[in-house]
């Protein structure tokens, strides 16, 4: 099983509900000061789940679209944030869902999920819907993740665990690396229930 087969976020919302609470992650909140300093107004969030961190975007001003893999996620953000966000139901390596360009896309914790040739797929789609000028912001896992490791190797630098998650973890290199291409301009470390780096980069 993969990580971006909708069976196992199928399960893990079903079973766990709001299984990251209804407070906004820490970089969510970073990117949404970054993204009104630079006057962002319609961000694109892939890997929507059910809607937290979209919200604190909704509640400072921005539109915002998503896409969600789980359907079970799609109606709990229904629930909680009623129907005004656009939310697409599918797996982001099927992007792009729609013809619409983005000032702004946030995408957390969801890139070190994908598989080489998905990560860059990811990256390149993500790039080709931001507006020139525009910023796109991913959350990725950082080797000093104490999982970063453990598992069953599949390979450099890449773990399945947790019954059922494949897990790549970055490196300032490996960041470089993938989103060298894409307008990077900025890496920094932020610190959450796991160390992240938070990535930046803009559309020229």
């Amino acid at each position: 099983m993969t990580n971006e087969e909708p069976e196992f976020w199928e399960k893990s919302f079903t079973e766990k509900q709001e299984m990251w609470g209804f407070e906004p992650a820490k970089s969510a909140v970073l990117t949404k000061d970054y993204f009104l300093q630079h006057g962002v107004k319609n961000v694109l969030v892939p890997g929507f789940g059910y809607g937290r961190n979209a919200q604190l975007l909704r509640e400072n001003g921005m539109k915002v679209t998503g896409i969600e893999i789980s359907q079970t996620a799609i109606d709990m953000a229904r629930k909680h944030y009623g129907n005004e966000m656009t939310i697409y139901h599918g797996s982001v390596t099927d992007m792009p869902f729609d013809n619409e360009m983005y000032d702004g896309i946030f995408c957390y914790a969801l890139i070190h999920l994908l598989d080489a040739a998905d990560r860059e797929k990811l990256i390149r789609d993500c790039y080709a819907q931001l507006n020139t000028g525009g910023y796109m912001v991913f959350t990725v896992i950082s080797k000093a993740a104490p999982t970063y490791g453990t598992g069953t190797y599949l390979s450099k630098d890449r773990y399945a665990m947790f019954g059922g998650v494949n897990m790549y973890f970055y490196d300032r290199e490996s960041i470089q690396a993938e989103f060298g291409n894409a307008g990077l301009f900025d890496v920094s470390e932020v610190t959450e229930n796991y160390p992240f780096y938070l990535v930046k980069c803009q559309k020229l």
